[in-house]
């Protein structure tokens, strides 16, 4: 086959004719796989996650498809625990033969991911919400193999936006309540340094053990410590009960809450009269045309507002890996790798988010051309770990909504990141 299209092709050439080459047989069309929990702790937030990246393959379908195939996307549920999250990698790479795996919203799960599937088998795993600085540390020391990308600031940076909430709201004695996994031991530590940095105090940090039925003694231990914030680093499911417990027991109001608890269903779970003042962190969605088709694109296929942690992300982590699996020479790990970033070439022509400008770029990839693929989360580039640096926002609840009360510009971050010294 790859005699027949140079002699097609140099045929064409001489005789200055227009050749458009075969597409793939449909039994050699990518696959995407997705590991994205549906159940579990994370499964509320990880359903409207995955209809985020079904946005993506959606509109690279309607585009034209990868190599003029259509994209079939796979998603398997982890169930929000790492070794099931394994189990599904492992599935989607031996049986399903998949090309990619995005997802990822746990950090336990991608670090087992990335450790024993990933890396070994040279799969390129594009994460849209695990944000432990493990996974920094892996890609420094070569352990990644540089298969790993993420399109979601790491927990640094969220650690330094539960910093800065605490000190606008002037709180000065604050606990910090946390889940006892590689995602909570991420971000708890460096936001006690940040908020300490920033001139709060913290009095003390509590560790609490995920899918418990009660909080009740991890909550009692950190009332004890006479706190006049919260701020609460967990998941959706066991923040909630924690919520609860604190609130039953008589702790304060002025809590701050990750972004793992941004959305409707874990307000309305709590009571939305318990969070008068509570305010929250998330990563900040870009302004400006490309952040706009996002938001019409996906409350349009789904009537409802793209408002919750990791959609954005996940859209960015989908897109921009199809896009790579375009401008790749071969559907093949390493090719795919390399192209992630090529797809971000600030010389390149800008491609941004939706079925025309996807298109766009799909031909332009064809042609041999450069694109730049600006998404849903505004302009990012992958750095040589496979991170990205981002703004993050503070939001509050406001007449049964979720609203934004203060954006945080990447500059702005990254003279936090400077002034806390993380």
């Amino acid at each position: 086959m790859g005699v027949f299209k140079t002699l097609i092709r140099a045929v064409a050439l001489a005789g200055g004719i227009a050749v458009s080459l075969p597409a793939l047989a449909q039994g050699e069309c990518p696959k995407l796989g997705g590991i994205i929990a549906q159940t579990g702790a994370q499964g509320a937030v990880g359903k409207v996650i995955a209809d985020a990246g079904r946005l993506a393959v959606d509109h690279i379908n309607k585009a034209g498809g990868v190599k003029g195939c259509q994209v079939e996307f796979v998603i398997r549920d982890d169930t929000s625990q790492p070794s099931v999250g394994l189990d599904a990698a492992r599935y989607l790479v031996d049986v399903q033969k998949v090309s990619a795996i995005v997802g990822l919203v746990g950090s336990g799960t991608a670090l087992a991911v990335v450790n024993s599937v990933s890396a070994p088998n040279q799969v390129p795993t594009i994460a849209c919400c695990a944000v432990t600085p493990a996974l920094t540390r892996m890609a420094e020391e070569g352990k990644t193999g540089g298969y790993f990308f993420r399109t979601i600031p790491t927990a640094r940076t969220t650690a330094l936006a539960h910093a800065q909430a605490v000190k606008d709201k002037g709180y000065r004695k604050t606990v910090i309540m946390y889940i006892n996994n590689d995602f909570g031991t991420g971000v708890a530590p460096d936001a006690r340094k940040a908020i300490e940095k920033l001139g709060g105090q913290v009095v003390g940090m509590v560790a609490y053990n995920e899918n418990q039925p009660s909080y009740r003694s991890d909550v009692s231990k950190a009332l004890a410590l006479q706190p006049d914030s919260l701020v609460l680093v967990g998941l959706s499911q066991d923040a909630t009960v924690v919520l609860r417990e604190w609130f039953s027991l008589g702790g304060t109001p002025n809590v701050v809450l990750h972004n793992t608890m941004r959305s409707m269903d874990i307000i309305k779970g709590v009571g939305e009269r318990f969070l008068s003042k509570a305010v929250g962190i998330d990563n900040g969605q870009a302004s400006g045309p490309t952040a706009d088709a996002f938001n019409k694109a996906f409350t349009d296929a789904y009537n409802r507002p793209p408002v919750g942690p990791g959609l954005h992300t996940m859209y960015d982590a989908a897109a921009v890996t199809l896009l790579a699996m375009q401008a790749a020479p071969k559907l093949e790990g390493p090719a795919i790798r390399d192209a992630l970033r090529a797809v971000q070439d600030p010389a390149g022509m800008e491609v941004g988010v939706g079925v025309e400008e996807l298109r766009k770029g799909l031909q332009a990839l064809k042609e041999g051309r450069k694109i730049r693929y600006v998404g849903a989360t505004g302009a990012f580039r992958f750095d040589k770990n496979g991170d990205v640096t981002g703004p993050m926002l503070i939001w509050k609840i406001e007449n049964g909504a979720i609203v934004t009360e203060k954006n945080i510009p990447l500059e702005e971050m990254n003279a936090l990141e400077q002034k806390v010294g993380l």
